[in-house]
């Protein structure tokens, strides 16, 4: 079986950017796995919590933090042509990733995360973030939302959806990146969403991670099939 993790249940995943306090604690709780991309090890010693696998290219995990993990435990990528998130996600085979410390510093690498979410959408993950969580929808997902909850959805595809219990129902629209998105909607109870197809991100506040994971993690979510 390729991949470097392989685990029946979540896995949480670290990166070098921004983490706040609580929140690997948080996510470690929800997915009990852990797992560093590069510079993210720095995250984990720093807590006194050793990562079972650190996924990189190694450009940014100081060697200091490297001294400190098992060599074994270290798995380096060489190529150039992707980031340390897209080299663990692709290499983790785990029925949900949870991701933290990959928003909110830099704005290019944050776009190459939502990038790799939909170039890997067989391999769900949900991003934490400062304010916010994203994920790529699956095909379906109930999430039980509190009324007025703020739903946000960004297309990276052209494509449309179905909804139940939005404010604003999404059925008979075409999203776009390049035309309609469909950002500041609110769940006016239980959601329901369902896409034909991979390309649809969604925002919630952070306060929904519990929800969020559990929805993922439920039927009828599923999930998408590989890309040939």
């Amino acid at each position: 079986m390729a991949g470097i993790v392989h685990s029946l249940e979540p896995v949480t995943l670290v990166g070098g950017g921004l983490v706040q306090d609580g929140d690997l604690d948080a996510c470690l709780t929800l997915a009990p796995r852990l797992v560093a991309a590069d510079g993210g090890a720095a995250h984990c010693l720093a807590r006194g919590i050793l990562p079972e696998a650190v996924i990189g290219d190694m450009d940014s995990c100081p060697d200091a933090v490297l001294q400190g993990i098992p060599p074994g435990r270290v798995h380096a990528i060489a190529e150039q042509d992707s980031t340390d998130f897209d080299k663990a996600l692709r290499n983790i085979d785990a029925p949900l990733v949870l991701g933290l410390g990959f928003t909110g510093a830099r704005i290019d690498h944050e776009l190459a995360c939502y990038n790799a979410l939909l170039r890997h959408a067989d391999r769900p993950c949900l991003l934490l973030g400062g304010s916010d969580l994203v994920f790529l929808a699956p095909p379906a997902i109930e999430l039980p939302l509190a009324p007025g909850t703020r739903v946000s959805l960004f297309p990276l595809a052209r494509l449309g959806g179905r909804s139940r219990g939005l404010r604003w129902p999404i059925e008979g629209l075409s999203f776009d990146p390049a035309g309609r998105v469909g950002t500041s909607n609110a769940a006016e109870g239980p959601l329901g969403l369902e896409f034909p197809e991979p390309g649809m991100l969604v925002i919630l506040p952070r306060q929904c991670l519990g929800v969020a994971v559990r929805a993922l993690l439920a039927p009828p979510a599923g999930s998408w099939c590989a890309r040939g």
